[in-house]
């Protein structure tokens, strides 16, 4: 019989760091289509480009390409469009995942799922941000980061967006984008 060590006393000589990814839900009054457009044909009539984009102040729109390989971007005040990501997966209006690397290399890009899923009141729209690992030593902090991002711009500013379209399309009645 050969010497074994017990399995308690062995050491883990490598073990690569997980991070549980980031979860948003909200419930929006408008349909899955329409909430899938709102989020992707409208994403630069939301997105708080001044705040939440790599050029700032220069920022002057972004956007998704509606297919799978296109680009997730901002486009600047002198016409760069800089990357910030791709689409891998394109299902509309149940769901789309994109490749994210906003200020960082396409080899360090997380993933950001949404899915579109009807409600009786309306959307259930969900977000998951993962794949910190790929980030290495600097994935705790930039988790931390977009956990309060994605807490700003998808739970409020995204959820705003929807109950403003809602508005519109109802003639200016009261409609809520209820986050959950």
């Amino acid at each position: 019989m050969e010497n074994q060590t017990p399995i308690a006393d062995r050491k883990v000589t490598s073990l690569a760091s997980y991070f549980e990814p980031v979860r948003k839900s909200i419930t929006v009054s408008c349909s899955p289509e329409r909430a899938f457009s709102i989020f992707t044909d409208g994403f630069s009539r939301w997105w708080p480009l001044p705040t939440h984009s790599l050029s700032q102040a220069r920022a002057i729109s972004c956007g998704i390409d509606p297919s799978v390989g296109g680009q997730v971007y901002e486009v600047r005040d002198d016409g760069e469009r800089i990357a910030w990501g791709w689409v891998l997966e394109w299902e509309p209006p149940r769901r789309f995942v994109m490749a994210w690397h906003p200020g960082s290399t396409p080899e360090q890009a997380q993933e950001v799922e949404l899915r579109f899923t009807p409600v009786p009141d309306g959307t259930k729209v969900d977000l998951e941000h993962r794949k910190w690992e790929k980030l290495g030593e600097g994935a705790s902090a930039a988790r931390e980061g977009y956990n309060a991002g994605w807490e700003t711009v998808f739970v409020v500013v995204f959820a705003r967006a929807c109950a403003e379209q809602n508005r519109r399309r109802h003639g200016g009645t009261e409609a809520n984008g209820n986050v959950g």
